[in-house]
């Protein structure tokens, strides 16, 4: 069952019909073609035989009489006996019980329950008549609203007919007083349960700018730190300044409604590069401010043009700038962004994630989209419909892009760049954005760009020295007792925010379920968890209601979440660069962070080597126990940073160097410390 069919389920069986954002429903009215009688829609059929709003005799359609004194059967609307078609009496007064059809008599008219005339179907003796019997429980003898039982399907009842909306008997939906109904116990094409129809509530205006993450104390120093650069032809020079970046006023005046004092090392590279329309892949350490290194461009783009489609209201929504992202949370939080760049202005941003209401999302592309966040299933499933295409598009942009190229997100991916309706490469830009850009990943990600410039920021993820990194020798059976005991320490310095990760949906709930017991705020983000609850759970969290956030990966990914103090690796991942983006989620934008791990020698034996590596680029003291794993290690080495550079362009010595303000358009420095 596709999602649609899941909503029109969940709506009771009943689908609203859309023509150009509005509904089409059953119910009286003249109609544009109609005449008198009822009218479905815009176009009510005629009824009755009345003459369009005449208010003479029904049966023959004259004036000067009504239908009961009418001497004539005339008028094409014969309101005869229902039972024998015949004029002059009606049907309860009948004496016969007629045949199949006369005159417009409409057809025997007897009990609905067995067809015999003489009585109704509440006093019918027969259980015959095709199955009318109650509506609720499908017995005879009765009516659904004298039912003495709720029933769940009988006779002909064809099961629980109450309100549509809650499930309860005594009213129907359009009086319904309840709140629609919880169906999660039902199970869903996949066994699981089904979630409840969701529709998600965007935030207000004046809160998108209390919910980024500040520059911190130690931001001037963040600003100092290295850019690798590679690329054939001219590359833009660096900015300094957002105000000297060229963007519009509208978009100066919401970067220092931010509160975005100076571009970080990525928006410095990445805005002029964009603007000048170069493909572009942008390896930055989390937290470095990338999202707004490509939107505000992109934002800027679009206004020159004139807007996009923010105002066309098509059944298809044909958006100018596409952002993928390969979480739910990612793409709310990247809306946001462009919500907040784009306030006051005309483009209108939609975004379209999976666990949501489909005509919801849908309500809002037709209301005009010049920029769509989505994630690639639901994505998909929109391009498939026929809702969105691809045909206007002049920036693609895959964040998080090293997660949405691998095994999980390829095959959604291919088909989005080679989907019919797509630019192919050159005819648009493609920007792609990342912590870490493994080589296989680049290898891929090169199908998808022309001429690209590669920017490598620092010391990407990893060598990130605002996040003290402390890793512990725990044996899995000690983990809780070691957990309790930080999350101790860590709660009596003040009011802090700790994120604690784990690889299992299953290990999150009983962790957040065993801290929630000990008199500590907590909850739990997974993807088992239903939309809604996830939203809530991270909302809470964000707002300091909730103080610890058990995660899976889900929320590993790009979140920028304000005063994040701690990371806590409960379970260590099974890949290096997803232990990157972990520890990413604190000490953002300059501001101090720390991050612990727990090592057990069983199952984190092959990251020996790699967290190593990893301390000892970013200045962290490095344990002598883990010293010993590494060396004894039969894993080899798969995390390979380039002196303070953790990624590299694959497409090796033809290409400018990283310290080379050759990258800038300018000569060579001599001063070969000297780096961007």
């Amino acid at each position: 069952m596709s999602d649609w069919e899941e909503e029109k389920a969940a709506a009771g069986g009943c689908e609203v019909a859309e023509w150009n954002g509005g509904a089409e429903t059953n119910g009286y009215g003249s109609g544009s073609r109609g005449r008198g009688g009822f009218g479905r829609g815009g176009r009510g059929r005629g009824g009755g035989g009345g003459r369009g709003g005449s208010t003479g005799c029904r049966k023959c359609g004259e004036e000067g009489h009504r239908a009961f004194e009418c001497t004539s059967g005339g008028g094409g609307g014969n309101r005869a006996c229902f039972k024998c078609g015949k004029e002059g009496h009606m049907s309860r007064e009948c004496p016969q019980g007629g045949g199949q059809s006369f005159g417009g008599g409409g057809g025997n008219r007897g009990c609905f329950k067995c067809g015999e005339e003489g009585h109704t179907s509440r006093g019918c003796p027969n259980s015959g008549g095709g199955g009318k019997g109650c509506f609720k429980c499908g017995e005879d003898g009765h009516m659904a609203r004298d039912c003495p039982q709720g029933g769940d399907g009988g006779g002909g009842g064809g099961g629980n007919r109450g309100c549509f909306n809650c499930g309860e008997q005594g009213h129907n939906k359009a009086d319904c007083p309840n709140p629609p109904k919880d169906n999660t116990g039902e199970l869903g094409p996949d066994g699981k349960p089904r979630p409840p129809l969701y529709v998600p509530e965007h935030i207000a205006d004046e809160q998108l700018f209390s919910e980024g993450v500040n520059p911190g104390i130690n931001s001037d120093a963040y600003h100092n730190i290295p850019v690798s650069v590679s690329g054939e032809g001219e590359i833009p020079d660096p900015i300094d300044t957002f105000g000297a970046s060229g963007l519009r006023d509208l978009l100066i005046s919401n970067i220092e409604r931010a509160g975005y004092k100076t571009p970080t090392p990525i928006q410095r590279v990445c805005i002029p590069t964009i603007m000048a329309g170069r493909d572009i892949m942008g390896c930055a350490q989390t937290g470095s401010g990338k999202t707004a290194a490509f939107l505000l461009p992109i934002l800027h783009g679009i206004l020159a043009s004139g807007g996009g489609n923010s105002g066309s209201m098509s059944s298809t929504a044909e958006p100018s700038a596409v952002v993928v992202a390969p979480t739910r949370e990612l793409a709310i939080q990247i809306h946001n962004e462009a919500r907040k760049f784009a306030l006051d202005s005309i483009v209108r941003t939609v975004v379209c994630y999976g666990g949501a209401s489909m005509n919801s999302q849908y309500r809002q592309l037709q209301n005009g989209c010049a920029v769509l966040v989505a994630t690639p299933g639901r994505l998909n499933d929109f391009v498939t419909r026929g809702r969105v295409s691809f045909s206007s598009v002049k920036y693609l942009v895959l964040d998080e892009a090293d997660r949405m190229l691998d095994m999980g997100f390829i095959g959604d991916i291919e088909k989005i760049v080679n989907h019919q309706t797509m630019p192919a490469v050159g005819q648009r830009q493609t920007l792609l954005f990342s912590a870490t850009f493994p080589e296989e990943i680049q290898t891929l990600a090169c199908n998808h760009l022309q001429n690209y410039v590669f920017y490598a920021v620092g010391t990407v993820g990893a060598a990130n020295t605002d996040v003290c990194q402390e890793v512990l020798n725990v044996p899995r059976q000690q983990k809780r007792e070691v957990l309790m005991s930080k999350i101790e320490e860590f709660m009596a310095n003040g009011d802090n925010k700790v994120l604690i990760f784990v690889e299992t949906k299953r290990t999150a709930d009983f962790l957040a379920t065993l801290l929630s017991s000990q008199q500590l705020n907590s909850t739990s983000i997974h993807g088992d968890r239903f939309q809604s609850q996830r939203e809530e759970a991270l909302a809470q969290f964000k707002a300091g209601i909730r103080s610890i956030l058990v995660a899976t990966a889900v929320a590993a990914r790009g979140l920028d979440i304000r005063g994040v103090s701690h990371v806590i690796n409960y379970d260590l991942p099974k890949e290096v660069d997803e232990y990157v983006h972990r520890i990413g989620r604190t000490g953002r934008v300059g501001n101090k962070g720390h991050a612990v791990s727990f090592y057990d020698e069983e199952q984190d034996g092959a990251l020996a080597k790699n967290l190593v590596k990893i301390l000892t680029d970013a200045s962290q003291e490095v344990p002598e126990w883990l010293k010993n794993a590494a060396a004894h290690s039969g894993h080899s080495q798969t995390y390979h940073g380039v002196g303070d550079f953790a990624s590299h362009d694959i497409r090796g010595e033809g290409l400018q160097r990283e310290g080379s303000s050759q990258a800038f358009g300018g000569p060579a420095p001599v001063d070969e410390e000297e780096e961007w």
